[in-house]
Order: structure tokens, then C-alpha cells, then sequence
């Protein structure tokens, strides 16, 4: 089975979907680049004016109940590290990816349902057409002498693969500040699972980070699609967890088809408890918020990386600015060593938001259980 993601969701009130894509494309979409939308495949209009294919979706999305899009973007993270011969439109470091966008109404999910199991998995949803150019695994910077080190260069590409998946996060679900999306996720799975499971989470409000547990729980427990749930009411989702049995527990998994599922062995034996849901969010949010922030602090094995890579960064920035430095050959951080040191030292990032809302991430290969359960653990909320 091939690689799956990442692929990004987000969650807003029907009567905003097509306001919301039609924002992230104007964020997404590079300018004078390629541009495709339709609503179906009989009534496509291939553009490069953003207003013509939003103008287009707006008057089909009612007969259809689905808008798609597909757009040329920029990664950031390539661009900051770009070197004197790897600048222009047609350079590797601003050469475009393809990304697909789509919007789906409450009432496409049902019909598609009849045509296979291929349903829609978000109210909105987007994803690179092609992950590997996405994930950048070849990285040409300036390594400089002294032997290799795996953990060096796991840690580099992580923080040049945080930068990328930060930004299309933010451009997905808060492209405007308009708050219209209240939740969202990405996975590198084929389906929006369990939020804490993910491998980052975007809540607009900050003081609701634990939706993300109360949303795993009531899917996994209770089987309603994280689509349908995501973004409903923090009290109704209060009392749906309320009204499991006591004691009752979820097993934590990794998603089916994940990478962190294929490569990563026997499956962790991980759960979340019913009386743990309700304990936090019964917590103040700024102490969850808190505690998540002390958790996300880099391991012994990260920190012990950390002094070469800031070197390899500095000097590839200075090359990058100066053309002068140290010679850079490309290295593959896809092999197997790289993906063992991400999964026993996982990254985590906690990012509250200038706009009230807060962002958890960690490897696309990774999940945010293990950030989640040190901070429960931390607050003696775990049982």
C-alpha cells in the first residue's frame, strides 16, 4: 500500500464550507500557477483567476453537494534554506506542489456511501497529490566534516518538515482569522481518526484543547465518523462521554494504513479511560495547555542532537545568504534508522495561536498520544 498522506481535515458549519475553501485557496494557491476546480466532472473550469473557479463552485456546490479544487502551492521550509544556485521560478526550492481540496455537504456523505467505501472524511479536506514531494526527504545542505549521525539528520528534517506542515495547516484552517473552521487535524493515514491519535490538531479556541480527547473518545467509543462530531458543541460532547458506563475504556491504536502502523511493529498497546476525558475537561485550560508545553520539551536524545544540527542550519543559512560555506551533498532521510529514532524520540510542538487558537504537531510518522498522556499523567489525570 502506498504512503497516504499527509492528508489535512477541517470542521465548519455547512452554511461556511464553500466561504472556507474558497479561502484557502486564495491563501494556497500560488499565483499564475495551476488552478482546476469543479464540482463535477461534467463542469470543470480550468483558470487562473481564483474568483472564476470560486464563482463556478458557488453555482454548483447546491446541485452537487461537493466543490473540489486543485491548486499549485509553495512550501515554505524548501525556500528558507535555498542556495545561490537553487533560486528562480524553475529551481527545486520554488518549484510547486499540487495540492487537492474538497468541501462536502451534510447530505453527500449518505449518497456517496452507496457507490463504495471511499466516503468523504471531512466536511473540508486537502491533500498533496503527490506525499513524497510533500515530505522533501532528500536534504542538500551543508553537513560539513564529521561522521554521520541518524539523529542529526532526523532532526533536521523534522525541522524543516515542521515549518511545512505548520504553515498548510494554518492556511487550511485559519486562512483569514474568520474563525469559521473550529477544529482540524492532519494524518498520515487515509482517514480523520481519532484526534489524538493525529499527528497535529488545530482548535480555534485555545480554552477547548480538550476536544481533542472528548472527540477520540466519543469515535471510538460510540463509532461516529470524527467528521460528523469535530466540531459539534464542547458540552454536547461533555455529555456523551458522561453517559458511557464507568470504567468504560477505548483502545488507542495507530489508524490502519498509517506509516506509524506498517513500520512501527506490534501495535502500542495504548487506551484512554472514560473517568480521564471527563477529569480533563473538568482542568482549566491554560493548566492542560500548561502541561502540554512542559511535555513537548525535547527528550535527552534530542537535545543531544541539537548543537550539530543548529551548526549544519547556520551553515547552510550562511551559504544560502553569502554563497560561501562549506560544500552540501544530499542525503535520504528515509531509511529505516531515521524512522526508529522518530518513533522512540518523537518531536512534539505546542503553538498557541496570536488568534486565541492552539496548534499540537509532531511527525506525520509519529502520534500525539505519547505528548498527550505525559501531560494527563503530569496533572494526575490519567487512570
Amino acid at each position: 500500500m502506498s504512503t497516504p498522506g499527509p492528508r489535512f481535515y477541517a470542521w465548519c458549519d455547512e452554511a461556511s464550507r464553500v466561504d472556507a475553501l474558497a479561502a484557502a485557496l486564495s491563501t494556497l494557491a500560488r499565483p499564475g500557477g495551476f488552478l482546476d476546480a469543479w464540482a463535477n466532472f461534467d463542469v470543470r473550469c480550468a483558470t487562473k483567476s481564483i474568483e472564476a473557479a470560486v464563482a463556478m463552485i458557488r453555482t454548483q456546490y447546491p446541485c452537487t453537494g461537493t466543490a473540489h479544487a486543485t491548486c499549485s502551492t509553495i512550501l515554505p521550509g524548501a525556500q528558507r534554506l535555498a542556495l545561490p544556485d537553487q533560486r528562480g521560478p524553475h529551481s527545486p526550492a520554488m518549484r510547486s506542489i499540487l495540492v487537492d481540496l474538497q468541501c462536502f455537504t451534510e447530505a453527500y456523505e449518505p449518497r456517496w456511501s452507496l457507490r463504495g467505501p471511499h466516503e468523504p472524511q471531512g466536511p473540508l479536506e486537502m491533500y498533496p497529490e503527490n506525499c513524497m514531494h510533500f515530505f522533501g526527504f532528500i536534504l542538500e545542505l551543508a553537513w560539513g566534516r564529521g561522521p554521520r549521525s541518524f539523529e542529526v539528520e532526523a532532526e533536521l528534517a523534522w525541522h524543516l518538515l515542521q515549518i511545512d506542515l505548520e504553515d498548510l495547516l494554518l492556511r487550511f484552517c485559519e486562512p483569514d482569522g474568520s474563525g469559521r473552521v473550529r477544529t482540524g487535524a492532519c494524518t498520515n493515514a487515509w482517514h480523520w481518526h481519532a484526534p489524538v491519535t493525529t499527528c497535529a490538531t488545530y482548535n480555534a479556541d485555545a480554552r477547548e484543547i480538550a476536544r481533542d480527547l472528548a472527540v477520540s473518545w466519543v469515535h471510538l467509543h460510540d463509532q461516529d465518523n470524527v467528521s460528523r462530531i469535530a466540531g459539534i458543541p464542547l458540552s454536547m460532547l461533555h455529555a456523551r462521554v458522561e453517559a458511557a458506563p464507568r470504567g468504560a475504556r477505548v483502545a488507542l491504536a495507530p489508524p490502519r494504513g498509517s506509516r506509524v502502523a506498517r513500520k512501527g511493529g506490534g501495535a502500542p498497546t495504548w487506551s484512554l479511560s472514560r473517568e480521564t476525558v471527563l477529569k480533563a475537561l473538568a482542568t482549566p485550560p491554560s493548566a492542560l495547555l500548561d502541561a502540554l508545553e512542559a511535555s513537548a520539551l525535547p527528550d535527552g536524545a534530542w537535545r543531544a542532537a541539537a548543537p550539530r544540527a543548529a551548526e549544519i542550519l547556520e551553515w547552510t543559512r550562511r551559504l544560502a545568504e553569502t554563497g560561501d560555506g562549506p560544500p552540501t551533498w544530499p542525503v535520504d532521510t528515509d531509511k529505516h534508522r531515521h524512522f526508529r529514532f522518530l518513533k522512540t524520540h518523537p518531536p512534539f510542538l505546542v503553538r498557541r495561536l496570536a488568534s486565541g487558537g492552539v496548534v499540537l504537531a509532531t511527525h506525520p510518522f509519529c502520534s500525539l498520544w505519547p505528548l498527550w498522556a505525559d501531560a494527563l499523567d503530569t496533572l494526575g489525570l490519567s487512570c
